[in-house]
């Protein structure tokens, strides 16, 4: 690829990113929303945290775990449940953490 044809992708995609990602912010009025478009999307980060976590609980080199003896489904399910118990965020990183490595590192799972 020469230089010009680099240049020319590179404003070429720059024009593409700026163009959808700031569609809402160019135009003068606000496009009507539904209300449950906005109820809906009050739910869109948790979705996405969900697709993200969950695979890595349940799958280990894209195939699904084949045994109890994973240390990750023992640190999800203490995380969930000081979450639960507790609703501290912060607390529930350290639990799920300090039971995957106390498993991981103390029992060798």
């Amino acid at each position: 690829m020469s230089g010009w044809e680099l240049l020319i992708v590179i404003v070429g995609m720059t024009a593409i990113t700026l163009l959808t990602r700031g569609f809402f912010f160019l135009q003068r009025a606000q496009l009507p929303v539904p209300a449950w478009l906005i109820e809906g999307l009050r739910y869109a980060p948790l979705a996405a945290m969900v697709a993200v976590v969950a695979p890595e609980i349940v799958m280990t080199q894209g195939q699904l775990i084949d045994t109890w003896r994973d240390p990750r489904l023992f640190g999800a399910a203490a995380a969930t449940g000081w979450y639960f118990w507790r609703r501290d965020m912060f607390g529930t990183i350290v639990v799920g953490t300090a039971v995957l490595l106390a498993l991981r590192l103390g029992l060798g799972w």
